[in-house]
């Protein structure tokens, strides 16, 4: 086995990241948007017997000329079926020929949950697992409409029912500028962190057809903004961003007639598998359920690791 942090392809990279439904940290699109925001991103292809296993993209912090970090978040992404010791030796050889100079560290938050398969030492975690909610979205509307809970889908009849138009927003940023400044409001008044605005315009730009990595909805009465939505589409796989809902919006259910657009916006391009983003069942019991009763499975991943 061996590592290679310099003959990375993007078109490769992307074509094996797709393949995978892989998380949008480890999207290139994502490392490329973090270097023109002045972040230094390091790219890694593992090879066993000259395939491909693993990709792994880390975003590098400068303490100092002697001092350095990476981060390799929910990743790497593994591109072939491993057991533990192959993973282990991986993660060796990463930490092993990490391309920095003087004290460095390696972090890793796999994209997996904890369990015997993941080759990681527990006295290793630094940190305790995130949780999401995954949903495929590559079955039959029909299917994924049954499997939704039974209020959920109740919600979704009546704001189908109701005056809500939803529509599609363009990939300009002056057209989905004002979803960004209610995140940015609402992260102040529920002391959130997040990207900067001018992230998301340039995630969005990162290749020649932003609509390969952007989709933004609206939900409006008239000319009047209720809610808005927006998606990160990474390959084959989508994340659900953003989300904002006025009282009337909330009282009709805009977010459950979104997203239920969304997915049918994002199966037409060839998206698989929806990331729901983040659940916390105590600091944000209504988010969390809301997603949850989408039918989706909730993944609790492993947790943070030092190399």
């Amino acid at each position: 086995m061996k590592v290679e942090w310099r003959s990375t392809d993007m078109e490769v990279w992307d074509q094996a990241h797709a393949a995978a439904a892989g998380p949008l940290q480890q999207d290139w699109a994502y490392g490329s948007t973090m270097v023109s925001l002045g972040a230094r991103v390091l790219r890694a292809r593992v090879e066993a017997d000259g395939v491909t296993v693993a990709q792994a993209q880390c975003i590098v912090r400068q303490y100092s000329p002697w001092l350095s970090f990476a981060l390799c978040t929910r990743g790497p992404l593994w591109l072939q079926p491993l057991p533990a010791k192959d993973k282990a030796q991986a993660y060796r050889l990463l930490r092993q020929t990490l391309p920095l100079g003087g004290l460095k560290f390696m972090v890793v938050t796999p994209d997996e949950p904890l369990d015997d398969a993941l080759g990681l030492p527990r006295i290793r975690r630094v940190m305790s697992g995130y949780c999401t909610v995954l949903l495929d979205i590559s079955q039959p509307l029909e299917v994924l409409r049954a499997q939704l809970d039974r209020r959920w889908r109740h919600r979704l009849t009546g704001a189908e029912k109701s005056e809500l138009n939803v529509q599609r927003m363009g990939t300009n940023p002056g057209q989905y500028r004002w979803l960004l400044d209610a995140e940015m409001q609402q992260r102040a008044e529920r002391h959130l962190d997040g990207m900067p605005l001018v992230w998301f315009e340039r995630y969005a730009e990162s290749r020649k057809q932003p609509a390969r990595n952007l989709l933004s909805l609206r939900a409006d009465i008239g000319r009047e903004r209720l809610a808005g939505m927006m998606f990160l589409i990474h390959g084959q796989a989508a994340t659900y961003q953003v989300g904002w809902t006025s009282d009337q919006g909330r009282d009709l259910h805009a977010h459950n007639l979104m997203l239920w657009r969304g997915i049918e916006a994002l199966q037409e391009r060839g998206v698989r598998l929806l990331d729901l983003g983040g659940v916390n069942t105590q600091r944000s019991a209504g988010v969390a359920r809301f997603k949850m009763a989408t039918g989706g499975t909730v993944k609790q991943l492993a947790g943070s690791y030092l190399l």
